[in-house]
């Protein structure tokens, strides 16, 4: 099992609407095609920082499931043409990670 920790720069002025799309779009849309996501966070002094973390069981389940959502119509025709107005791509982060044995989160 691993983790992906993502880290996404938000566009000025673009928070609200950045956090509103994920709560009530990617994130239900993403657990509905089988992700296990454990949270979602918003800097608190800087309202250019978004972060989520999401856990796979293996790379065999990351690359289905990466296929399963970026793939898709929904995908490809509904959301991604609205992603690069609210955060910069360009900048986006993706950090694989292990839990440490007495990690809480496994």
């Amino acid at each position: 099992m691993f983790f992906e920790l993502r880290q996404y720069h938000v566009r000025p002025g673009q928070q609200k609407a950045w956090v509103k799309c994920m709560e009530e779009e990617v994130i239900p849309f993403q657990v509905k095609m089988g992700m296990v996501i454990l949270g979602s966070f918003v800097g608190e002094q800087d309202e250019s920082v978004y972060v989520w973390i999401r856990r796979f069981e293996s790379e065999e389940e990351r690359k289905r499931l990466y296929d399963a959502v970026y793939q898709s119509d929904y995908w490809k025709n509904e959301i991604s043409p609205r992603v690069p107005t609210m955060i910069d791509r360009e900048k986006i982060k993706v950090t694989r990670l292990t839990a440490t044995p007495h990690s809480v989160i496994q």
